[in-house]
């Protein structure tokens, strides 16, 4: 273990009020908990069906249909809300909430079925039939909730896995074609929709909102921010043999609403490249003159990031993340890297006032990416920086050893970054050691999904 000291530096704490994160929070709930509670009033009114499976069946597919809308404005990449959320935790809400559609849209399809099938004595699945065809909006219904089955499955843990990012995001595109199927069933058919005007209003109001904050945040806000600062590779420089970085500059890179410690969707507009994204975190804290992102070259794709040519115009979706100093709650930082992860804690090293250590895991001394840069920015910021290297196992970052390593660490905010074995395991750490879950920072840089 490299161990580089410090000269001791004391500020005074952050201290918002209200932390970000329970703001956006309060806020997403609070837009799930008005909408319901107007949807069951709507539903009240529309009046009740003298079969109760019926009216269980009209409840969940508007409470699905409500789901669905949120599902739109969870993935939609609104900056306030991944700013103080964070991408990964965004989507992995997304992914719950569409097991939850489903399984809303299911019982919908089953009790209406059932339900109309109950008096007339007709099988279910002749029902089903006849509802199909006699009853507008139906077929489309039906065709929306097997499209919803189909990107269910795919989007699965053990398929998932199993998919190329791109295959998967193209699958998952036919979400919105149920989306549109979905609203025209309730449009034709949905009693609460056709009860009042005022509920016609507030259908298509939120179905708007929702929609609106996809176009507006999937494409509208990356179109612009490219036309506006039009990307482009100045260099790729090799770090070692398995890590390089690129940099890349633009035109009014000061508007840039980047903070270290965030990342970017990066498309390089090459022939063989131009439709891959990859999440690839600012190894270089914003100067508002040029960006860098630092990569370990592992597959066929990232490989080819070697051969860029300066000149390459690039395609930036972002940028993305809360782990960034807006969410500090203590005025001084543990920073834990673990290898190619030291790329965002690097950033935050460069922007981070108080006094800071850093730990970067690794395997060897050769696997230690921009070590000689962090040696120099941590003597210049009076920072303690700790180069851990070893085998993964005996684990090297546990309780103990932190606990030897950074005394105070539960005065600390702690910011964590690395392979998800090492991620989990420190996280697992720092409970342990009873450093209070607010101020702990992790995010795992994940696509939707």
């Amino acid at each position: 273990m490299t161990t580089v000291p410090s000269a001791p530096h004391r500020q005074p704490p952050p201290g918002p009020a209200l932390r970000p994160k329970v703001v956006a929070r309060t806020g997403l709930y609070a837009i799930l908990t008005v909408n319901s509670a107007v949807v069951a009033v709507f539903f009240v009114q529309a009046g009740f069906a003298s079969n109760t499976l019926i009216v269980l069946g009209r409840l969940t597919g508007l409470y699905g249909a409500l789901l669905m809308a949120f599902q739109l404005i969870l993935v939609a990449r609104l900056p306030w809300f991944d700013r103080r959320i964070g991408m990964d935790r965004l989507t992995s809400w997304h992914r719950w909430t569409g097991f939850a559609v489903l399984w809303a849209l299911l019982a919908h399809v089953v009790l209406i079925t059932f339900g109309y099938a109950q008096p007339s004595g007709t099988a279910p699945l002749n029902q089903l039939v006849d509802l199909a065809e006699t009853v507008e909006g139906v077929l489309r219904a039906l065709t929306a909730l097997g499209v919803l089955v189909v990107v269910g499955t795919v989007s699965a843990h053990a398929a998932r896995r199993r998919m190329a990012y791109e295959t998967w995001h193209f699958l998952h595109l036919y979400t919105y074609v149920a989306v549109v199927l979905a609203f025209t069933h309730q449009v034709a058919v949905g009693t609460t929709f056709t009860s009042s005007p005022m509920a016609r209003t507030y259908w298509y109001g939120m179905w708007g909102a929702a929609l609106g904050a996809v176009l507006a945040g999937r494409v509208v806000l990356p179109l612009w921010r490219n036309l506006r600062h039009r990307l482009r590779v100045t260099a790729v420089v090799p770090e070692n043999e398995r890590v390089i970085s690129v940099y890349l500059t633009g035109r009014d890179l000061d508007r840039l609403p980047a903070r270290a410690g965030q990342f970017f969707l990066w498309r390089f507009l090459t022939r063989d490249r131009w439709w891959q994204a990859n999440p690839f975190s600012l190894s270089m804290a914003p100067d508002g003159r040029q960006l860098r992102l630092t990569v370990k070259t592992a597959g066929d794709g990232t490989a080819a990031l070697r051969r860029l040519r300066p000149g390459t115009r690039v395609f930036a979706e972002g940028p993305y993340g809360a782990f960034t100093t807006l969410h500090r709650t203590r005025p001084d930082t543990l920073l834990i890297a673990g290898g190619v992860g030291i790329t965002p804690v690097r950033a935050l090293l460069e922007e981070l006032p108080g006094q800071a250590v850093l730990v970067y895991r690794v395997a060897t001394d050769r696997d230690a990416v921009l070590y000689d840069e962090l040696r120099d920015l941590a003597h210049a910021k009076g920072a303690e920086l700790h180069l851990v290297t070893g085998p993964a196992v005996p684990d090297r970052l546990g309780p103990r050893e932190l606990a030897a390593l950074v005394p105070d660490i539960a005065e600390r905010d702690v910011y964590v970054c690395g392979p998800p074995g090492m991620t989990t395991a420190v996280l697992r750490a720092l409970r342990e050691l009873g450093v209070p879950g607010p101020q702990i920072h992790a995010e795992r840089f994940s696509l939707a999904g």
